[in-house]
């Protein structure tokens, strides 16, 4: 007979309840047969009894026993246009058994919401090449930071990568123009930061006395006199826009952010495609078959349009040859 199996909640899907959880990866296990599930102890967070309106975070392990995996059968794949199918394979960097390393858009957000119509959760339908099982997220961007994206191909890369993400085995490399140049231009940004709401939705804040640790690690790699500079970030937590609130924070806010950096992230005479100049530039990650797996995405127009503003050297540098010097 099947054993029941277990499944860690992902960092890309943040918190919330347990039932809309089972709707988002178990599609077809029906909401009275979870309920019976539950009620007889067969499905358990971190082994302990649930209730489906129980909220979930990432890092929680879900007991799921063999009735529930037996229903919840990978659905048929989902119509999704020629234009955004095309759209979705573009994306494609890398490609093997267990994940796609996918180059992510600015502006294209990663999970539905409120206003949000188009979504990368919504073309991973595109993305089965040929798997009975939908491709998942493990992990997140912010809608307008562009750059490599890890994509679950089935539930046991999932499981195995999310704990990848959330043990900090996963080495980021993000590149970022910021306005000005901190001081001093090379060292660590330890501040706790507090999740909340304000004008324009989610914001986060510096609390060092109810905020969850955030640590990343900076180093200049050029600069425009002391206009801007060309900022190597590599981050050790993976906070919501801790690196923007860190950037900031230094006093250099990142071009293009007015959320956190205001009019002090606008430099006249930059060229009018202007966006935030943040990019997840490379990812160094265990593979689910063994061995190191390393793949950097190439910058979007409008932050080539800068560096060549700026005069940055950008195309012949290597990201990982850069991870050294934060070591």
């Amino acid at each position: 007979m099947t054993s029941a199996k277990i499944e860690e909640i992902a960092e890309a899907d943040g918190v919330l309840r347990l039932d809309r959880w089972f709707r988002r990866h178990y599609p077809a296990l029906s909401h009275a047969r979870l309920e019976k599930l539950l009620r007889t102890g067969q499905i358990r967070v971190d082994g302990r009894r649930a209730s489906a309106n129980e909220r979930v975070a990432p890092g929680q392990r879900v007991r799921i026993p063999p009735p529930a995996s037996a229903a919840a059968a990978s659905p048929p794949p989902q119509h999704v246009r020629p234009q955004e199918e095309a759209l979705a394979k573009g994306l494609v960097l890398y490609r093997d058994e267990a994940l796609l390393v996918l180059n992510k858009p600015p502006g294209l957000a990663v999970q539905g919401g409120s206003g949000e119509r188009r979504h990368l959760d919504g073309l991973l339908d595109a993305l089965r090449f040929g798997f009975a099982e939908r491709p998942r997220l493990v992990h997140r961007l912010d809608k307008e930071t562009s750059g490599v994206l890890v994509v679950a191909r089935t539930a046991a890369a999932a499981a195995q990568l999310a704990r990848v993400f959330r043990e900090g085995s996963a080495k980021k490399i993000y590149w970022a123009l910021v306005a000005g140049v901190p001081k001093p231009e090379e060292g660590r940004i330890d501040l706790p930061l507090l999740k909340g709401q304000g004008e324009g939705g989610e914001r986060v804040r510096p609390d060092r006395e109810e905020g969850k640790r955030a640590l990343t690690l900076y180093r200049v790699l050029d600069s425009a006199g002391r206009r801007a500079s060309f900022l190597l970030l590599v981050p050790q937590t993976g906070r919501t826009h801790q690196l923007r609130v860190h950037c900031a924070f230094l006093g250099a806010p990142i071009l293009g952010d007015k959320k956190y950096g205001g009019e002090a992230s606008e430099i006249a005479g930059l060229p009018p495609s202007q966006g935030l100049h943040l990019h997840a530039r490379a990812i160094e990650i265990p593979r689910p078959s063994g061995g190191i797996l390393r793949v950097s995405a190439p910058l979007p127009p409008h932050m080539r349009a800068s560096f060549d503003f700026f005069g940055f050297a950008s195309k012949a540098r290597d990201p990982f040859a850069d991870l050294p010097l934060l070591s």
